[in-house]
């Protein structure tokens, strides 16, 4: 399965993988009131990129992460957080405990659990009044724009499954999709603010996040090095070895209602 790709490569995913904005973390904090005691629940933590951020709150965190190299990373990146638990399991079929959650949090990993059970079962762990977070990040233009739209010919190039003259777009053109919380009966006022960051990368750094996505590590060897070489030789040859990547994060939140 492709969610389970990521642990193939635990420490490279940790080292490349951008964190989150500080705005986004604190929005996340205020709405859900984190507080030493609260009782947070993170689904596919991976290594623990939002997981640090929310640590830093003091509250009680059970982080439920599918791959086990995934895992043991993060408790090692985590170890100095001793209200933070790492438990190595599938979320779909972790038993929840008993004791209710003020806040669910997830971040860039909704998209991989099941859609059948992820709203409810998330919904089943909080207390009313608690709070469901969620964070879908897109790739959006902006940064080192020229830079992506000739990277495309890399894609088209290297990888059969890149349809022709595709473009990134931009923020404005991205439109939330809430529709599954909404129609979620224990869930309410859902709402939707939206962070954006830019992040320059070394052409050796740009290779290693690209090396962390599921679509790349999909492809066979041959396709995948003959990717990574044209983009390699672009940033360097075209853009003097650092390019500029513009994430949109989108941070939904939604409240846990009476039964």
């Amino acid at each position: 399965m492709l969610r389970e790709t990521f642990n193939d490569d635990a420490e490279l995913y940790d080292k490349a993988r951008p964190g989150y904005p500080p705005a986004l973390v604190g929005e996340l904090a205020r709405v859900a009131g984190l507080a030493p005691e609260s009782r947070v629940l993170e689904v596919g933590p991976g290594t623990g990129q939002l997981t640090r951020s929310l640590a830093g709150f003091g509250c009680h965190i059970t982080a439920v992460e599918l791959g086990d190299a995934m895992a043991a990373v993060a408790r090692r990146r985590l170890a100095r957080f001793p209200r933070v638990h790492v438990r190595n399991a599938e979320f779909e079929r972790w038993p929840l405990p008993q004791e209710p959650f003020d806040l669910v949090a997830c971040a860039t990993a909704f998209h991989w659990i099941d859609p059948a059970v992820r709203v409810e079962k998330a919904a089943d762990a909080l207390r009313v009044g608690g709070h469901l977070a969620v964070v879908v990040t897109h790739h959006v233009a902006g940064g080192t724009t020229d830079f992506f739209t000739r990277v495309q010919n890399c894609y088209e190039r290297h990888d059969p499954a890149t349809p022709p003259g595709v473009r990134l777009r931009p923020s404005s053109e991205i439109v939330p999709d809430t529709e599954e919380f909404e129609s979620c009966p224990r869930l309410g006022d859902v709402r939707v603010t939206r962070f954006e960051q830019d992040i320059t990368y070394t052409a050796d750094q740009y290779l290693d996040v690209l090396r962390t996505y599921s679509g790349h590590r999909a492809l066979d060897s041959t396709r995948r090095a003959g990717l990574l070489t044209c983009v390699r030789d672009l940033i360097e040859k075209g853009y003097g070895g650092r390019i500029t990547k513009r994430y949109l994060h989108e941070l939904i939140l939604a409240t846990r209602l009476a039964p």
